[in-house]
Formats: structure tokens, C-alpha cells, sequence
């Protein structure tokens, strides 16, 4: 079945943290390389056969795959006896999201400077920003035109010199043939 979904190694579990799970699973036992990935490959299988029947129910009525679409195909699957604590991990993943919710709120709330005063100190320092770029952009257009200019006088003098060596030689020439 795995063959299926294109490139293997582009759909599996990150060997590693398997590997954590199943030492920190069974601590007092040696698991051969062949048996961890089995399990490796079989997390995956599991993975995809919930995931896909899990779209299946999902495009019955909705375009997003939901917790409620999971437990759906858990049980349409025969896995039903696991949705309890799949319903416990996904009360625990809601308390954490919460949380970091929550701790991002209250940094803003720990400054003690309202947001409106947070947007307009954001805003002066965008407008800085654009004001030195401005600045430099000016500075670096007016060192470009000091260049020119100077490649111009030296381009006018070596002419001028070159004219002017080119008239001497020809008064020599005049004083020779005298």
C-alpha cells in the first residue's frame, strides 16, 4: 500500500523520534534494528490508512480534515476503542494551544504600553527606516554623478592635452623645416 503514495522516504515518520518512543516505551529492552523499523514503517502505514479514510469522510461534507473526521474514520476503520484518548490528547493539545495563547497575550499585557502605542512606535520606525534608505539612495546618486562628472574632466583635460601636444608638434615641425 505504501507504494502508492510516490516516494517512500518523502512519507515516513522521522526514524528517530520512533526510535525514542519505542527505547522510551520498553527501557529494559533490546529491540533489533529490523524490529524498530517495522515499527517504523507500520506507524506509517497506520498513518496513512487513518489519514486517507479521514479525507474520505472529510470531503462528505467539509474541505478541512477535522478532529471529528479523525475519530470518524477511527471508528469506521475498527479502531474505535482508541478514540477515548484521542479525545484526551486533543484536550491536552487544545490546554497547550491555549496556553501559548495566552503567554503571547500577556507579554503584549506585561509591557504596559498599549497596542495603539505599539502600532504608531512601529509605524515611526518604518517611516526611519524609509527616510535613511532615502538618504542613502541620494548619497549614493550624488557620489555616482561626482564620478561622472570627474571621468568627464578627465576624459576633457586628456583631450585637451592631447590636442595641445598635437599643436606643439606641429609648430616643431614648422620650426624644422625653416
Amino acid at each position: 500500500m505504501a507504494s502508492s503514495y510516490g516516494n517512500d522516504e518523502d512519507l515516513t515518520l522521522p526514524r528517530a523520534a520512533v526510535h525514542k518512543m519505542i527505547k522510551e516505551t520498553l527501557p529494559n529492552v533490546r529491540v533489533a534494528s529490523e524490529v524498530r523499523e517495522l515499527v517504523v514503517n507500520c506507524c506509517t502505514e497506520f498513518i496513512h490508512l487513518i489519514s486517507s479514510e479521514a479525507n474520505e469522510i472529510c470531503h462528505e461534507s467539509a474541505k478541512n480534515i477535522s478532529p471529528e473526521h479523525v475519530m470518524r474514520a477511527l471508528e469506521s476503520l475498527g479502531f474505535g476503542s482508541y478514540i477515548s484518548e484521542v479525545k484526551e490528547v486533543l484536550q491536552d493539545c487544545k490546554t497547550v494551544s491555549l496556553k501559548r495563547r495566552r503567554k503571547a497575550s500577556s507579554r503584549l499585557e506585561n509591557l504596559g504600553i498599549p497596542e495603539e502605542e505599539l502600532l504608531r512606535q512601529q509605524q515611526e520606525l518604518f517611516s526611519k527606516a524609509r527616510q535613511q534608505q532615502a538618504e542613502l539612495a541620494q548619497r549614493e546618486w550624488l557620489q555616482m554623478q561626482q564620478a561622472a562628472q570627474q571621468a568627464q574632466l578627465t576624459a576633457a583635460s586628456a583631450s585637451a592635452s592631447n590636442q595641445a601636444g598635437s599643436s606643439q608638434d606641429e609648430d616643431d615641425d614648422d620650426d624644422d623645416a625653416i
